[in-house]
């Protein structure tokens, strides 16, 4: 490969490449606000200025290609004179309201005007006025004042959105970023904007004045608006998650995440109708129970029928360790009705990222054993077996079902047994004799097989009352020992849940089947050990970015 020489080290690069490119490549960042990776090059905001010799003028580092043999500096006294320059001309108009910026503990004007600034402006004159609180759009704010014109919003509608709803109007120091008239900046995908916008310009309405993000922790997990899996990072303040920002995986959703997926998918997490505990219907009414209560009660009833009149749906929402234990212990019983309910939504997909399965989890079901045995009945046989009372108990994780299908309601109703998994009451759980609190997608431990076939992990964010609930391989119980940072965290716990794996594995012990296991990453094993598509995989090979199954992708659309 051909080589330059950068900063005195010698750099590999590829034909076409510019010189940040080639850096970058080699996890060298060279100072700049217009340059994103996967965006057109603008040009504008000139702060990649460096040094070539046998060059007469700087040149820009992000538009300028790569050569054999060529020598470049990004910190000779050219290059740092025309960088503390740019930066004291991009500050000249920018207000001093770091204090009150969203932006705040993430700002690249923050840390270049710390790094590559002067430190002071020969500026005395009254800076130029904006307009500020700008409603962009229903998720997007903007300041005016804030903006250093670095385009990258504009070239992200007309680039990756696919949807051209912003542009520049006026000039020079009165330039500013508005919609084309009659325009809202509205797409499926808007909010990306205020990720890539390395200033506070443009900020999320949602999260906006919430939290400081030194405040927050940033925790690793995945996406489940869709079978897309957008890997993704959950903002967590007092033991609430706060926002949702995407997460680089080029494999999967590259920098990028649907709005759908941002605002909607965490909110459950907190809410208010979250179940804080087992509950059995006692004289027409759901009441709270122990778990040793729910758990000998579930046993007890479930003992009383046969192996066909059981039936077991499990869910797209759930972990595969969850819909694994569910299919064993459906196997254990001797029951073959077994299913889930797919979801699908035409509308909903796109070419970019969005997957017309709206459900994170559904290949993983079905390939975990969801899914009737020879004889068995799939969902609807199940539904029209309570229908004609052959089938007298029902065992549901993880699925509100009647939210989509009321009528389901008045066939539930006639079930002798109906228990529940279920993280918030909801239309679903208004049928059941019993209750158990399944710990959300942000509370465990777990893995998702996206439409792809790829393996990807869940990892908890919010603390419940689970005392095993592992931080980085460390059980709440033994985190007492590491200060009042960890035990504040600890004590921050709302919700008396746990996984469903882990309640079925309580369950099978008092029917007398082995089904026990300590930490999610054992039933994994067990998984990857039995079904030979996850065949190789641990949780260390599946990792942050995931691993891909030998599972075939499902109508594959190239992410965007």
């Amino acid at each position: 490969m051909p080589k330059f020489v950068l900063d005195g080290l010698e750099i590999e690069f590829q034909q076409g490449q510019t010189i940040i490119q080639a850096a970058n490549n080699h996890g060298i960042t060279i100072p700049h606000f217009c340059w994103h990776p996967s965006l057109s090059i603008a040009g504008n905001c000139r702060v990649c200025l460096v040094e070539i010799e046998k060059m007469p003028k700087l040149a820009i580092a992000c538009s300028t290609l790569a050569s054999e043999g060529m020598v470049v500096h990004t910190a000779s006294e050219k290059a740092l004179s025309a960088r503390n320059a740019v930066m004291e001309f991009l500050l000249i108009n920018h207000p001093l309201d770091c204090p009150i910026c969203d932006e705040a503990g993430e700002c690249k004007l923050q840390d270049y005007a710390y790094s590559h600034s002067v430190g002071e402006s020969r500026f005395v004159e009254e800076k130029t006025h904006k307009d500020k609180r700008v409603r962009l759009g229903p998720y997007v704010m903007f300041d005016g004042d804030r903006c250093i014109s670095c385009s990258r919003c504009i070239r992200f509608c007309d680039e990756i959105a696919k949807d051209p709803e912003l542009t520049f109007v006026k000039r020079g120091d009165r330039v500013t970023i508005v919609t084309f008239p009659g325009e809202e900046l509205n797409n499926p995908y808007s909010l990306n904007v205020t990720d890539i916008c390395p200033v506070g310009a443009l900020t999320n309405r949602d999260f906006r004045f919430k939290a400081r993000v030194w405040d927050m922790s940033a925790n690793k997990t995945i996406c489940q608006g869709c079978s897309r899996g957008c890997n993704i990072e959950l903002w967590v303040r007092d033991n609430q998650i706060l926002r949702i920002t995407p997460r680089q995986n080029d494999e999967v959703n590259n920098y990028w995440m649907c709005d759908h997926g941002r605002l909607n998918t965490f909110k459950s997490v907190n809410s208010e109708d979250r179940v804080d505990g087992p509950h059995i219907r006692k004289e027409g009414s759901l009441e709270k129970a122990g778990w040793k209560e729910a758990l000998n009660k579930s046993a007890e009833e479930l003992k009383k029928y046969s192996k066909n009149e059981i039936a077991f749906i499990g869910s797209p929402y759930a972990a595969l360790e969850d819909n694994y234990l569910l299919a064993r212990f459906a196997s254990a019983l001797g029951s073959r009705n077994i299913d889930f309910k797919r979801y699908t939504d035409p509308y909903f997909e796109d070419n970019i990222l969005r997957r017309d399965d709206i459900t994170p989890n559904s290949l993983g079901a079905e390939v975990a054993g969801i899914k009737p045995g020879e004889g068995g009945l799939n969902l609807d046989g199940i539904i029209n077996g309570i229908k004609e009372g052959k089938i007298k108990a029902l065992y549901l994780i993880e699925d509100d079902i009647v939210a989509s299908y009321p009528e389901l309601g008045e066939v539930f109703s006639k079930l002798d047994l109906f228990i529940v998994n279920a993280s918030n009451f909801n239309k679903t759980t208004v049928f059941a004799d019993i209750v158990f609190p399944a710990a959300a997608y942000a509370e465990k431990n777990g893995t998702i097989v996206n439409f792809q076939g790829r393996v990807q992990r869940l990892k908890p964010a919010v603390s419940t009352i689970e005392t095993d609930r592992s931080l980085d391989g460390m059980t709440l119980s033994r985190l007492d020992k590491f200060g009042t940072k960890f035990d504040r965290w600890a004590l921050g716990h709302k919700y008396d849940a746990k996984s469903s794996w882990k309640i079925i594995s309580a369950l099978s012990g008092l029917m007398g089947f082995k089904l026990k296991f300590n930490i999610a990453e054992e039933v994994f094993n067990q998984i990857s050990g039995t079904i030979s598509v996850f065949n190789g995989l641990d949780y260390d090979v599946i990792g942050e970015l995931g691993a891909q199954s030998k599972l075939k992708p499902v109508n594959t659309i190239a992410a965007g």
